[in-house]
């Protein structure tokens, strides 16, 4: 479920910590997709592996971004 809602856009994040996962809307449908991890001072390029993985090991939920909403689409 996570995997789909990633490639659907879906944020992922922690707004108490203020991180974030998510898929930018230029990437989805893209073969080899970059995901994006942001927390606070830090902005990374980030596989669609490592994106999943963040995701389970920071207990990421579905969440609204400061500047994106619900999706990045």
């Amino acid at each position: 479920m996570t995997e789909s809602d990633l490639k659907a856009g879906v944020i992922f994040g922690d707004r108490a910590t203020d991180e974030y996962v998510y898929m930018p809307a230029s990437e989805i449908g893209v073969k080899v997709p970059v995901c994006v991890y942001e927390a606070p001072g830090l902005r990374d390029d980030i596989d669609f592996a490592e994106a999943l993985r963040l995701i389970r090991v920071r207990s990421l939920r579905p969440t609204t971004h400061p500047r994106l909403g619900k999706t990045s689409c």
